[in-house]
């Protein structure tokens, strides 16, 4: 039963990962769209984190303590700045997508992340558990990297 369940759970992982994958070109030709109207990648951004950040918060406010629980939060400095790169993410989706395409835009992204997601496995940072780089992992990625050129030149 555990064994079932377990997996049950596990598929419902992969397809939230999966629906968030297939999220990501569509929020960047949105967020291009609105650059368009807009006229600076800055400003759509912006846009795109304030829509975000409203729908969060009313979420939040009506599905958990957030008050309490984020007064109540302790830990490194760091740990604070994941808005700082999702903000990066956002406004280079913006420019690359209008510059390169979605499809290349997203081969170099997964290639990069799986890139740093291995880096940062090997030496366990922010909290990740360690798993070691292998020559069979860095071939996925090479993989990966081979992909993200095939797809940019053709």
């Amino acid at each position: 039963m555990k064994a079932a369940y377990h997996c049950r759970m596990k598929s419902m992982y992969i397809l939230i990962a999966m629906v968030a994958g297939f999220l990501v070109p569509m929020q960047a030709g949105i967020n291009v769209r609105l650059k368009q109207a807009v006229g600076d990648a800055a400003a759509s951004a912006l846009v795109s984190f304030a829509v975000g950040t409203v729908v969060l918060a009313l979420w939040c406010v009506f599905t958990r303590p957030i008050v309490r629980d984020v007064l109540a939060a302790r830990g490194p400095w760091w740990m604070w700045t994941g808005g700082l790169f999702g903000a990066f993410f956002v406004a280079a989706t913006i420019l690359l997508a209008e510059k390169v395409g979605a499809g290349a835009m997203l081969a170099w992204i997964i290639a990069s992340q799986l890139m740093g997601g291995l880096i940062l496995d090997h030496f366990g940072a922010f909290g990740f558990a360690v798993r070691e780089i292998s020559p069979i992992r860095v071939f996925g990625v090479g993989l990966l990297v081979l992909g993200a050129v095939i797809v940019q030149r053709f």
